[in-house]
């Protein structure tokens, strides 16, 4: 890599590539610039508004003398309590809201410095395919290699553990595994975990699970921390991104044994310096929100992913019934060469963006991912405009567009 600055770059960036939204994102608004009015379907951004109490909370601390100096490291008290007592009440995982509670600037930081406070050079990671993105890359910055493991329709999008017993595990380290499953959908069951779990403790692998989409579309509220013993073999990402509308404002949590998230709370106390008090309190005001908040939130997103098979029949796709999340994950039709090709001409003939499955990894190549965070009317719109056909291939003649997999969640 060449650069015309004062000093080329770290070499650590060589075994990395700018993120494809970052780029997908350049291009959109590039066109938009042009006069094309692109419908983006691809990105999972909340466009719902977090609860009106939490915007007030938010705004009544924000007036307080007291609250702009910096904040602890490990967060504020109240927020590690809201934290603990919101894993008790949904996933039944009793947590010491003083060392196994941490909370984060965002659930994506936690990843990176998860990577650096247990990787390094001549360690492996195992990386779902597909999976995302931020797990490869967050193993490659500190400096270890990634090992992927495939995910598939066949095996409910679950890691085959008894391939993965026979391969040479000596170098690993960590394993990444995101459960209900980004970009898929698909949901784990406790007997998988515990399975996991032990799977773990015998190859001496720390298992990291990033669970933000639990909230959404997803009756099976479950924690890798809730099997016996994982506390000590496992990690648990959160966020409330997803759950309460709150993307921007950069609030998740890190859970699991106290000396594991000491020795990430070590990395991270020289990575920044807190949260903004008010941010943090408003964050513990929306974890305790009733169970009324997330029904309400689901029957929005239920009427959209109705819309949102619509527009995949259009095309031809298939698509798993019963998976969760903020997205449908659909198989493109075998007339396309892989979800790029059918991302690309939606996107240059009817001005819609689809997500190409194939940025997860090779498993994905043949699946267009579809975010439910856009109102009913633009996926009305986007429905409209692939009717009428435009540049679009003509899809064919297909009645069953559902697929039913294995270990599909009902």
């Amino acid at each position: 890599m060449t650069s015309n600055t004062i000093i080329p770059p770290a070499t650590r960036l060589n075994a990395v590539q700018e993120y494809y939204f970052s780029k997908k994102l350049r291009e959109i608004a590039a066109m938009r610039s042009e006069g094309k009015d692109v419908l983006n379907l691809g990105i999972g951004s909340p466009d719902l508004p977090p609860h009106p109490k939490v915007v007030a909370e938010l705004n009544a601390q924000s007036q307080l003398p007291d609250t702009h100096a910096y904040q602890s490291y490990k967060g504020v008290p109240e927020l590690r309590a809201a934290f603990a007592a919101w894993y008790g009440r949904f996933f039944k995982v009793k947590l010491n809201a003083d060392s196994e509670v941490l909370p984060l600037i965002g659930s994506k930081e936690g990843i990176v410095h998860i990577a650096m406070s247990f990787l390094e050079k001549g360690d492996l990671a195992l990386v779902p395919n597909p999976g995302y993105p931020a797990y490869s890359t967050a193993t490659k910055l500190a400096g270890a290699g990634v090992m992927k493991y495939p995910l598939s329709a066949e095996n409910g999008w679950l890691p085959d553990l008894d391939i993965l017993n026979k391969k040479d595990l000596q170098k690993v380290k960590v394993m990444w595994v995101n459960y209900p499953n980004m970009p898929t959908g698909a949901g784990a069951t406790k007997p998988f975990f515990e399975k996991l779990i032990a799977f773990a403790k015998k190859h001496r692998i720390l298992v990291v699970n990033d669970n933000p989409y639990s909230f959404i579309l997803n009756k099976n509220l479950l924690s890798l921390l809730s099997v016996d013993g994982a506390k000590g073999t496992a990690l648990e990402l959160n966020s409330l991104s997803k759950s309460h509308n709150m993307a921007g404002w950069r609030v998740g949590i890190l859970a699991g044994h106290a000396d594991l998230i000491q020795t990430v709370l070590k990395f991270k106390s020289n990575m920044d310096s807190g949260m903004f008090k008010p941010v943090q309190l408003a964050a513990a005001k929306a974890l305790q929100l009733p169970q009324n908040w997330f029904v309400d939130l689901n029957k929005i997103y239920a009427k959209r992913r109705e819309k949102v098979f619509e527009l995949l029949q259009m095309l031809g796709c298939e698509w798993e019934e019963g998976n969760g999340g903020m997205f449908v994950w659909a198989r493109v039709p075998e007339r396309y060469k892989d979800g790029y090709e059918l991302s690309g001409e939606v996107l240059y003939g009817a001005h819609v963006f689809l997500t190409p499955g194939g940025i997860f990894g090779s498993q994905g190549d043949r699946y267009i991912r579809v975010s439910l965070c856009a109102k009913e009317e633009i996926f009305e719109e986007a429905i409209g405009r692939i009717k009428s056909g435009g540049d679009l291939k003509s899809p064919p003649d297909l009645t069953d567009h559902i697929v039913k997999p294995p270990n599909s969640i009902a």
